[in-house]
């Protein structure tokens, strides 16, 4: 909008001074019309040229879009700041200096007063329709900086009627030193998006010197960091170029713009006109239209070469485009075979994008975290069917493409994912809280059974129970700090914490079993098999609650047993007992579990896949049950055999949570 209201103002303040000088040039008799007919051939000059600019870019590769805006950009810094300091110096003269150029356009005709009111009003809609085509391209989306500028020019074209009929009086003075302490903060935003095209592009270095990344801390669709992207032009990841030239630009043209401010130099009086002056000849008016036509034609035909030399994006890759109220409506029917898209996000907010199948809504290929004003290139092998875009952008109802045929012959091709909803996983999470709340009720009876062995001083007892319930653990499932504190009190390990293994934080099996094969006596163990007892039943009584991500249950048929790999069978989980590889067994059993329970699922998405696993799970379980001794004791071969058979197995496994993830269609 400022943007909109200062060139708005400047270039309305130019028309109504020109109209002004008419009147009193030709004393009411002269016709405006000429006036008018330039100040149109002016603005049809700048929607012009940025439809060049839009159209141009739209047909290039990604880096050279990137190279494309970097260039046009800095020229728009460039331009932006050169003004700021020309309206300065020459806002009060601005008058007298288009009145004496009305008069001597009428003396030579209304051609040569359209030709003026062209020249004063062109450059400054030249100025406003690159910046803005830059604003456009930092802000990534079209629809808030054009609404912006609509209303800042609206806003401008009536204070200047207002002007002009002598309503209102404004220091323009101000207004314009005011108004440029704004415009040269946007014009850094644009210099900086400017710096990160040509890094993107490759034309400078530093792409990978991230200064600072807000990107996982700071949501994008947030209001105040969307009106702080709106007047700055700063995104929430900048490289340390992008920072010092930023911070370095409005520092040195602030500093020069106020220095120049406070000591003003004084305009030189103007030179007496001479009698007899010699008017302009055919060579100088000749001289100065092709100046005029240089002005206004290099820009437009610099864009046009740029678009046919640099060579074309969309030889195979196509531009899809997602907005606010629509999902990919440019999206057309391409050949069979292997694409690439490019989607651009201009919806002004982060979210998801899927290529599905038109006949199921299988996904063939997805985009996660689409932040708003990026593009990214989505790879995929199509055959012969009908497709469509299904865009789940944050806080906007679910956006759907029309669906498209695409014709031709391909070679094999990758199946599609069918898409999974919350309500297809409800039915195996209630089986799994039903299977954990039996496991619970063993494992409590078991700790039990460990409290009496400590309460009659007898060892032996006490580790063979506390074996058991170990195990028992291991077949709940609880793998990457599942069930949140309640299983790091249960079942912690005492890597990280301040005072080790004797660090009070460090509780419940894993200090067992630490205490029990270290030599501590079972009346100091007691305390902690009481604490062991009490967490349990929290547990228990929390199931329901601490179980309620949907998500959680397709990655635990992969991590249980990763976690294994990281922790057992590297010893780093052992405090003792020696038992990595009855633990990972136990393991092997809960994973069967969770993998029964998304069969149905898995099935229908990857016929083969659960029968694979399941098979390879018996050989995994088979290599385990061959040795009694412990990971840090078992022969070379041994341990061989484990861990090629667990590797396999967790290379199987390590599909399911992208197959299952919630994928609302």
């Amino acid at each position: 909008m400022l943007i909109g209201l200062r060139e708005g103002l400047e270039g309305g303040l130019v028309v109504s001074i020109l109209l002004a000088a008419l009147h009193r040039a030709g004393d009411g008799r002269t016709s405006s019309a000429p006036i008018w007919l330039g100040v149109l051939a002016a603005v049809t000059l700048a929607a012009g040229f940025g439809a060049v600019l839009t159209f141009s870019r739209a047909e290039l590769s990604s880096t050279a879009q990137d190279a494309f805006g970097g260039v046009l950009s800095l020229v728009a810094v460039c331009l932006v700041t050169a003004m700021v300091f020309w309206m300065r110096r020459t806002a009060r003269g601005l008058s007298g200096e288009l009145s004496a150029k009305v008069t001597g356009a009428l003396a030579v005709g209304s051609g040569a007063l359209a030709l003026t009111a062209f020249l004063a009003v062109g450059r400054e809609g030249l100025e406003t329709a690159l910046f803005l085509w830059t604003t456009v391209q930092a802000a990534g989306e079209s629809t808030a900086p054009l609404l912006g500028a609509a209303v800042g020019i609206g806003a401008a074209a009536l204070l200047c009627w207002l002007l002009y009929r002598s309503a209102i009086r404004i220091n323009l003075g101000k207004f314009f030193s005011r108004t440029a302490v704004l415009l040269v903060v946007i014009a850094a935003g644009v210099l900086a998006y400017a710096l990160g095209d040509l890094q993107d592009a490759g034309l400078l270095p530093g792409r990978t010197w991230i200064a600072f990344d807000l990107s996982d801390t700071v949501s994008a669709d947030a209001w105040w960091v969307t009106v702080i992207r709106g007047v700055t032009n700063l995104s929430p990841s900048m490289t340390w170029l992008q920072v010092i030239t930023y911070t370095g630009y409005i520092a040195a043209v602030l500093t020069v713009f106020f220095r120049g401010a406070a000591t003003p130099k004084p305009a030189p009086a103007p030179a007496p006109a001479r009698e007899g002056a010699p008017e302009r000849t055919p060579k100088t008016a000749k001289r100065r239209w092709v100046l005029v036509t240089a002005a206004i034609g290099v820009p437009l035909l610099a864009a046009g070469v740029f678009a046919v030399v640099v060579p074309s994006g969309r030889g195979g890759t196509e531009r899809v485009t997602i907005t606010a109220s629509a999902c990919a409506p440019d999206f057309s029917a391409p050949s069979a075979g292997r694409q690439e898209f490019t989607v651009v996000n201009k919806s002004g907010r982060s979210g998801e994008v899927y290529l599905v199948r038109g006949s199921d809504g299988g996904v063939i290929g997805e985009l996660e975290g689409l932040g708003p004003g990026t593009e990214r290139t989505l790879p995929a092998n199509l055959p012969a069917g009908e497709y469509a875009w299904r865009c789940e952008m944050s806080g906007i109802p679910e956006l759907k493409s029309a669906t498209v045929a695409v014709r031709g012959t391909t070679g094999p091709v990758p199946p599609a994912v069918l898409p999974v909803s919350s309500q297809d996983l409800e039915g195996p999470l209630d089986e799994y809280r039903t299977y954990v709340t039996g496991q619970l009720a063993t494992l409590a009876g078991q700790v039990d059974s460990l409290r009496f062995a400590l309460t009659t001083g007898d060892t032996g007892a006490a580790r063979a129970a506390w074996t058991d319930a170990q195990l028992t653990w291991e077949r709940v499932g609880a793998a990457y700090g599942s069930f949140g504190g309640l299983a790091k009190a249960i079942d912690g390990l005492p890597d990280g914490l301040p005072g080790g293994t004797a660090d009070p934080a460090f509780t419940g099996l894993r200090r067992l079993e630490h205490g029990l094969w270290h030599g501590e006596t079972p009346p100091a163990l007691m305390p902690v098999a009481d604490r062991l007892a009490q967490d349990l039943a929290t547990l228990r009584g929390q199931l329901r609650s601490v179980t309620t991500d949907l998500s959680e249950l397709p990655k635990r048929a992969h991590e249980i047993l990763e976690d294994s790999l990281r922790d057992k069978l590297t010893g780093q989980s052992d405090q003792g007992a020696g038992t990595g590889y009855r633990e990972t067994l136990a393991d092997a059993g809960a994973t069967r579990v969770v993998l029964d329970e998304l069969a149905p699922l898995l099935t229908a998405r990857r016929p083969q896949l659960v029968g694979t696993a399941q098979a390879q799970l018996t050989t995994l379980e088979q290599a385990l049950a061959a040795t009694t001794s412990s990971p840090e004791t078992a022969p070379l071969a041994q341990r061989q055999r484990v861990d090629a058979a667990i590797g396999e197995v967790l290379e199987t496994l390590s599909v399911v949570p992208d197959l299952l993830e919630i994928r609302e269609g």
